[in-house]
């Protein structure tokens, strides 16, 4: 009898021991399979935000007007601090100091053309340049001796025909088609051909044209062709707040023409600013602080 008892109290505890085994068998299995689930759904939910995080990063890197982020984008291309915009002119950074694009105020109405020879940033508002930027030095001006002047005006084809002045804009006008970087600095046929676009032209007084203005070409040349190295040449118009226009497109005629000359051999700069009249006789040229205060540009 005590037998038969023993060995049903040992069936029973072998009875319980499997049961508890089988429990704490099922709550492993199922804490195993919760983990392994939440490990996956955790990776995808991070793969998804980490996705989200890149493409908004990539939004805000992005600046509307180029194709490279910020990061990876030259410096001309950057937006200036000050809310000035360097402009770019990826094409010619050559025609600038140091290859670095002047700063101007940002404008809609602003294009940037590159020749062969010069730089125009292009004022769609005025039909004329805000400013033509050369550079120059003795090679460039011993050949530009040998280039024939053509004298055949076009109107600029890479601009809309609302944004540009035409040839008929200047005839009977009474003004001269003031080259701002001038024929007489082109030293190949291209560039020559290319300095009577009308996107180098501003309406200019035939005496000042052809007298004092002139004769500060004529200086330049003779300096950058002594000089021992580059020469930066920004040239370019200064208009009253409502400047008088001529022909149907209404092309503005400035109220003064200034010369910027730069060397960059020995960081001399100097600068002329002549009003566009009859009268007008060459001056004493100014510091680059007394341009900037007079006209507002920081072009160096």
């Amino acid at each position: 009898m005590a037998t038969r008892q023993k060995k049903a109290a040992s069936r029973k505890r072998a009875t319980s021991r499997n049961s508890k085994q089988k429990r704490t068998g099922s709550i492993r299995r199922f804490l195993i399979s919760f983990t392994s689930t939440t490990l996956v759904v955790f990776g995808i939910a991070s793969c998804v935000i980490n996705t989200q995080l890149t493409e908004g990063w990539r939004e805000r890197l992005s600046l509307p007007h180029l194709d490279l982020p910020l990061e990876d984008a030259p410096a001309p291309a950057r937006q200036a601090e000050s809310g000035r915009t360097v402009t770019r002119f990826a094409q010619c950074p050559q025609f600038f100091p140091g290859a670095h694009p002047v700063q101007l105020p940002a404008g809609a109405h602003l294009r940037e053309l590159c020749f062969s020879a010069f730089a125009v940033l292009y004022n769609t508002q005025t039909k004329t340049p805000l400013v033509v930027v050369e550079r120059l030095n003795r090679s460039v001006l011993v050949h530009a001796r040998e280039q024939h002047r053509t004298d055949r005006f076009y109107p600029e084809s890479r601009l809309p025909r609302a944004e540009r002045a035409e040839l008929e804009d200047y005839r009977g006008s009474g003004y001269a088609r003031g080259h701002m970087a001038p024929a007489g600095d082109m030293a190949t046929p291209e560039s020559m051909a290319q300095s009577f676009s009308l996107a180098n032209m501003v309406p200019q007084n035939q005496k000042h044209n052809s007298g004092p203005w002139s004769k500060i070409e004529r200086d330049t040349r003779k300096y950058a062709m002594r000089a021992r190295g580059d020469v930066f040449v920004f040239t370019g118009p200064l208009f009253d707040a409502a400047p008088s226009t001529i022909g149907r497109g209404h092309v503005a005629v400035p109220a003064r023409l200034f010369k910027l000359v730069y060397d960059a051999s020995n960081g001399r700069s100097w600068a002329y600013v002549q009003a566009n009249r009859a009268d007008t006789e060459v001056g004493a040229p100014m510091d680059y602080a007394a341009f900037v205060r007079r006209t507002g540009l920081r072009l160096l």
